[in-house]
């Protein structure tokens, strides 16, 4: 499995991708708009990469429920920071959006994956991915609309049953409108349109939707599943988001999205040495 964005090649057989996240909002549940002003978020974005992140994601629309975002306000949030970055590194930049229009936008200034966490409710913006060479799409099951939270989610059979079948469905949809199947990857969307126990099961089944073939993105960090199952608050939630990352990488995940780079970094580095793919970085105990 293989994953090429900007020149990097990911060998998704034997590597992780960490996914660094930096939120261009001032309403951010995790941060609460520290990285929302231009510069702060530039800053952030370098000081991730100098932690080892192999994927920037930016985001101008906070996930749930909030204040009315516009398109226009979301390309003006967006598209600067993409052409700023773009500047500055040759990292892959990835934009979390749900609209096609952003998306054209920020892969013309320089974008190079776009994570849709909606489940396409605007269908063209694979259109839009496919129209740009070397350009890849998340997609993901959402559960519901946009930026809405879940009520008494019922899945029937069972959660992963679904989320499966409509992550394959999603990935069929995109290849149908032109995205090589290459440049899919699937995301269960843990949060989204569920409850606790739904993402607690869908961690420990990842091995279902791995088989569809697809990398597999995990966005877990300092999520309220997390929180709930540790009765924990957001600031106190980066021991859970690690180990639910070393599980998800364990059970078949490829890509994993991080709010705390640095750490997350050195979890899975040390998951990829005790699976064999990579090297310490020395080994000199019991040498000399």
């Amino acid at each position: 499995m293989r994953l090429t964005l900007r020149g990097r090649t990911f060998e998704l057989d034997r590597e992780v991708a960490v996914m660094a996240i930096v939120n261009r909002t001032p309403d951010s549940f995790y941060d609460r708009g520290r990285t929302y002003a231009l510069d702060v978020a530039l800053d952030h974005a370098a000081a991730q990469i100098e932690a080892g992140a192999d994927i920037i994601d930016v985001g101008g629309v906070k996930a749930g429920p909030g204040s009315e975002v516009t398109e226009e306000m979301e390309l003006e949030r967006v598209v600067p920071f993409v052409e700023a970055f773009r500047e500055r590194s040759d990292v892959p930049l990835s934009v979390d959006t749900f609209r096609a229009g952003v998306a054209r936008e920020a892969l013309a200034a320089g974008a190079d994956l776009v994570n849709d966490v909606s489940g396409m409710a605007e269908p063209e913006i694979a259109d839009v991915v496919a129209a740009f060479a070397g350009a890849a799409l998340v997609v993901m099951h959402a559960g519901g609309p946009p930026r809405t939270r879940p009520f008494r989610s019922a899945y029937l059979p069972d959660v992963t049953t679904v989320v499966v079948e409509a992550c394959r469905r999603l990935a069929e949809q995109a290849r149908d409108r032109g995205v090589p199947a290459d440049r899919i990857i699937v995301d269960p969307g843990h949060d989204f349109g569920k409850n606790t126990f739904h993402s607690l099961e869908l961690t420990r089944r990842l091995p279902e939707l791995v088989v569809l073939g697809y990398p597999v993105l995990v966005a877990l960090s300092n999520k309220d599943f997390l929180g709930e199952t540790l009765g924990l608050p957001v600031d106190q939630r980066l021991e859970a988001s690690l180990a639910a990352a070393v599980a998800s990488v364990m059970l078949g995940a490829r890509i994993v999205r991080a709010h705390d780079t640095l750490q997350t970094v050195r979890a899975i580095r040390t998951v990829e040495s005790i699976l064999g793919w990579r090297p310490p970085a020395a080994a000199a105990r019991g040498l000399d």
